[in-house]
């Protein structure tokens, strides 16, 4: 009988010669899942521009964008990536309190974008601008809200990763988990900046 078998009841102990996880690997396949992200926002951004004009006889952006609210949801949006910032520079220091504190700073901002963004979809439903009212706001809807989407996953791994670090500290997976989520995080911002530019900015012209 082997020693393995002998063994079978014994607490057991398992070590890696080498890291699991090679250098830079995280970090190259995420940007791999970013450009593939950029590939579904670019075909949403042809389809606006092909259908944003398309109104059935609805109005159209000019009569229904507030881009007074607009402006400050981008700017809840814009402030947060400058949160993360700078729980990426506690997180260097190797400040726990400091990375978790402003990370949660980022989440309020996050968290103020969605609202914001649900009143103003809420709104544009109130007053009659359904998904279905036109081609115009099925690729409003479309487009805006699967950023929203994307805010909120990453609200979601905000909050997990902030129990991570909570238990755990700025372990190396930890690190890495934040370095990729700030990527993702930034590409939301670069993202939103063409949303706010082609679809609001334009839309009022």
């Amino acid at each position: 009988m082997s020693d393995l078998a002998l063994n079978t009841g014994a607490e057991r102990a398992y070590h890696l010669e080498h890291e699991p996880h090679p250098e830079n690997g995280t970090s190259l396949g995420f940007w791999l899942y970013l450009m593939s992200d950029c590939l579904i926002f670019a075909a949403m951004f042809a389809t606006y521009g092909a259908l944003g004009r398309n109104y059935a006889g609805g109005p159209g952006g000019a009569e229904l964008f507030d881009l007074k609210l607009v402006a400050i949801n981008t700017a809840f949006l814009l402030l947060s990536s400058i949160t993360f910032g700078f729980a990426m520079l506690q997180k260097q220091q190797g400040k726990v309190g400091g990375t978790l504190g402003w990370l949660a700073v980022t989440g309020l901002f996050g968290a103020a974008f969605l609202g914001l963004e649900l009143y103003e979809f809420a709104h544009l439903i109130h007053e009659g601008a359904t998904p279905g009212s036109s081609a115009f706001m099925s690729s409003f809807f479309t487009l805006v809200g699967t950023h929203g989407l994307h805010v909120t996953f990453g609200l979601i791994w905000l909050i997990t990763l902030m129990i991570q670090i909570g238990k755990h500290g700025l372990s190396r997976e930890n690190k890495r988990r934040l370095m990729c989520l700030s990527m993702f995080w930034h590409f939301l911002d670069v993202i939103w900046i063409g949303v706010f530019t082609f679809v609001y900015l334009m839309g009022v012209l």
